[in-house]
């Protein structure tokens, strides 16, 4: 029976395996597993089958995002996260999910996040369009000032680079709040990305 390890049960080690992986964004090598406390190699192995598994039967990779509520499904499982999640979405021209990537972690009020650290993967992925979205772990859907300010701050340099700024979601565990349904991106298209 897996039960954890004395002085830290499965409970504690599952949530220390979900930290490492919202901080890689993708599938850690078995020898980053192994390092956690209470995971040896066999372990390690295991998991990371598990996740491959997972990844090739239920990823994002190559599902089409045409309305805010199929981004909710394609990120909701951070809602529950005590500290906010700052998440990017890179999408291919036809809006299909290549990758889904915590950008950063912030507090349990506010994250910090800078343009440079969103594309920096968009980049790197060779996407044509991007969502981001980010958690409130208090519930409450309404954007902030910070809020706004970096979503005017990632269009403006989304235009430079020549990448389409789909939208930013403000998520819960039951619920999200849309730029684009709103209004509030620049281009002024709501509804379907």
């Amino acid at each position: 029976m897996n039960t954890g390890i004395k002085g830290k049960n499965v409970s504690e080690l599952a949530g220390e395996l979900l930290e490492l992986l919202d901080q890689s964004g993708e599938i850690p090598p078995v020898k980053e597993l192994s390092s956690l406390s209470g995971m040896g190699d066999s372990k390690a192995c295991a998991v990371a089958a598990m996740l491959e598994y997972g990844r090739r039967r239920w990823g994002a990779s190559g599902s089409a995002v045409k309305y805010p509520s199929e981004i909710f499904s394609q990120i909701r499982h951070f809602a529950d996260r005590k500290q906010e999640r700052f998440i990017s979405l890179s999408l291919n021209g036809a809006h299909e999910v290549l990758a889904v990537r915590v950008v950063t972690i912030g507090l349990v009020n506010q994250t910090i996040v800078h343009p440079r650290e969103v594309f920096a993967d968009l980049i790197q992925d060779r996407a044509a369009a991007f969502v981001v979205a980010h958690n409130h772990p208090s519930g409450r859907l309404s954007p902030s000032p910070e809020d706004n300010e970096i979503t005017e701050r990632l269009q403006k340099a989304a235009e430079i680079l020549g990448l389409h700024f789909l939208d930013h979601l403000i998520f819960s565990q039951t619920a999200w709040w849309s730029y684009r349904q709103n209004g509030r991106l620049a281009d002024g298209k709501h509804g379907m990305l």
